[in-house]
């Protein structure tokens, strides 16, 4: 009598059992790399904000170092400083405010995926040099990567090439017969910034406002 030899049989995995594996395996590195992608973006946006703030805040400081400075000289009896002086670029920005008559600020909000548009008589301050820049010399133009003030070196002075997507406006306070307030001269500058960022539709917007007195 033959005995017959029992082999074990194995198996292998169907295409349907292949298939769902890989289809399992896709969803997992799709899912990873759109939280990295996430992740970048959260860190680029973060970036550029901090970037932003730093501008932000210089063109606060430029201005609070040009209105020190006129009221320094208002002080010591000299109405018309020289115009090279940070002095007299604070009373020729003036001039440039006082001719604008803004008495409100701007709309600062996004429509759409759209920045606002700076309104007429916007300017920047050239903070390396502490000097005006006026509205006439169209520095300020939409931000190509994210909002900044760009330099380069003229005849070895900074000189502003551009305001990507950064402006100042500035609104003079009203004087109004028998307000506390009314002799109070005081400018607020709307420093505002807006640019689109990586990994969003709706561009980032960035602003601040710095209140300076005029002597009286």
């Amino acid at each position: 009598m033959l005995k017959l030899n029992k082999k074990r049989v194995q198996s292998g995995d169907t295409i349907i059992e292949v298939l769902f594996a890989i289809t399992v395996f896709s969803l997992v590195a799709v899912g990873a790399m759109a939280i990295m992608n996430q992740g970048s973006s959260a860190s680029q946006r973060a970036l550029e904000i901090s970037i932003v703030r730093q501008e932000v805040d210089a063109q606060a400081e430029a201005l609070r170092f040009l209105n020190s400075s006129y009221l320094a000289a208002y002080q010591l009896g000299s109405n018309e400083p020289a115009a090279n002086t940070p002095a007299g670029q604070w009373a020729e920005m003036m001039d440039t405010v006082v001719s604008t008559g803004s008495t409100s600020a701007s709309n600062f909000s996004v429509e759409g995926t759209e920045c606002p548009s700076p309104p007429q008589g916007s300017f920047i301050i050239n903070a390396k040099r502490a000097m005006f820049v006026e509205p006439s010399q169209g520095a300020i133009v939409p931000a190509q990567t994210f909002s900044q003030v760009r330099y380069d070196l003229v005849n070895g002075q900074s000189t502003v090439v551009a305001a990507d997507g950064i402006w100042i406006e500035a609104v003079r306070s009203r004087t109004v017969e028998g307000n506390n307030q009314s002799d109070a001269g005081y400018i607020d500058f709307h420093i505002r910034a807006c640019w689109s960022t990586m990994g969003s539709a709706i561009p980032v917007l960035v602003g601040t406002i710095v209140r300076l007195y005029e002597p009286r």
